[in-house]
């Protein structure tokens, strides 16, 4: 078969990766001078949609590589409920990134506006250098990538290579204070750059290996209504991302759900065999998810597991499929791998179904105006900090 937009954009992520990570780190070491990064005592992320979800799998690299407490937040909950409860400091103790890959998602730039009123040092990771969001924080991180040609040509394709461009720039941001804080030394810094870099490669090697699985799975599941993604640490936004493109892509039923919250709430569903992929970046959450594994194959549920070659889930390989990834890749950075599978698999599902993406904008879904009812870019928002 012809490779869909989304393959073709799939199939451009280890090199996307290897364009931008220079870039990045340069402008990392710009906005953040040394004394900046040393009054940071707290992070927030914030965004929407796939922003959110790189928001969620960034917290535990601003915690374990920038020795911060990482706090990320759907754009409604900061501007709305979060904004007026900040934390007392002196100013830029807060530092709020608003992520948004168009820069003009209204609640984003709203908790922009709000947190910047609430103390916080305020950054857009966008981009839009001319969005209404760089305009509304006092620093820009630019993530611009550029367009392929069927999005030259006007199509919209559900969002992969922005998504791990946001999600670079958030793990490089985490490594630079890290390094100026003194988390890590200039050694440790680098190293872990490299690790980003080499990423690409073995992102190469899961494009490769994963898409005759995705392929397979996809027309062997074909008669799925539903589908269900978990994962825990810094891959529940990983399961939130794979739930959003199957929705994107295809129009199905999807959710996302920590593994452990399956245990207590999705295990009950009535029907047996709904498609669940399972993801695991290694030890720290191998074991439990080796336990949800074998749970669900024993009420009926097909199995797609994605897990390190020799992790604790690999195990769990009869009557599964299983997306083995390189070894070696360390928790905090793991979501960049594990999100292939899931991408080649929303690809496939809609390829085969026939399905435009976003259910071509029909039934009062217009891209015009930021999506008919979603209203993501023209909604109110409101000027300030709710008491």
């Amino acid at each position: 078969m012809d490779r869909s937009p989304l393959h073709q954009q799939v199939d451009t992520l280890p090199d996307l990766i290897r364009s931008m990570i220079d870039d990045l780190v340069w402008q990392a070491r710009e906005l953040f001078p040394a004394q900046q990064c040393r009054k940071v005592k707290r992070v927030f992320i914030t965004g929407c949609g796939d922003s959110y979800h790189a928001a969620l799998n960034s917290e535990l690299a601003f915690e374990q590589l920038a020795g911060l407490p990482c706090e990320p937040q759907p754009a409604m909950q900061f501007s709305r409920f979060g904004a007026g409860f900040l934390p007392d400091g002196e100013p830029g103790s807060n530092l709020l990134l608003g992520v948004s890959v168009s820069g003009l998602v209204s609640r984003t730039i709203e908790a922009i506006d709000l947190g910047r009123q609430g103390g916080a040092l305020t950054v857009a990771l966008t981009g839009n250098r001319h969005a209404p969001l760089a305009g509304a924080a006092e620093q820009l991180l630019l993530t611009a990538v550029p367009p392929l040609s069927d999005e030259r040509d006007g199509l919209i394709v559900p969002g992969s290579r922005s998504y791990i461009a946001s999600q670079l720039a958030l793990y490089l941001l985490a490594i630079h204070i890290g390094q100026e804080r003194g988390t890590l030394t200039g050694k440790m810094a680098n190293n872990l750059r490299r690790e980003l870099t080499q990423i690409a490669e073995f992102m190469e090697e899961a494009i490769a290996a994963g898409d005759p699985l995705a392929r397979r799975a996809a027309a062997n599941w074909l008669s799925a209504d539903s589908f269900v993604f978990l994962g825990s640490g810094p891959n529940y936004g990983t399961a939130l991302f794979g739930a959003a493109k199957m929705l994107e892509a295809s129009g199905d039923s999807a959710v996302g759900q920590d593994v452990e919250e399956w245990a207590h709430l999705h295990y009950f569903a009535r029907q047996e065999d709904t498609p669940t992929f399972l993801i695991s970046s290694g030890p720290r959450d191998g074991d439990r998810a080796l336990e949800i594994a074998a749970a669900a194959r024993a009420i009926g549920r097909r199995l797609a597991l994605i897990t390190p070659v020799s992790g604790p889930l690999a195990q769990a390989s009869q009557d599964s499929v299983v997306f083995a990834l390189r070894d070696g890749i360390r928790d905090c950075f793991s979501p960049l791998l594990a999100s292939v599978p899931l991408l080649l698999f929303s690809a496939y599902r809609a390829q085969f179904l026939g399905e435009p993406y976003f259910r071509g904008f029909s039934g009062g879904r217009s891209s015009a105006g930021g999506g008919g009812i979603s209203r993501i870019r023209t909604s109110h928002r409101i000027t300030n900090i709710i008491d």
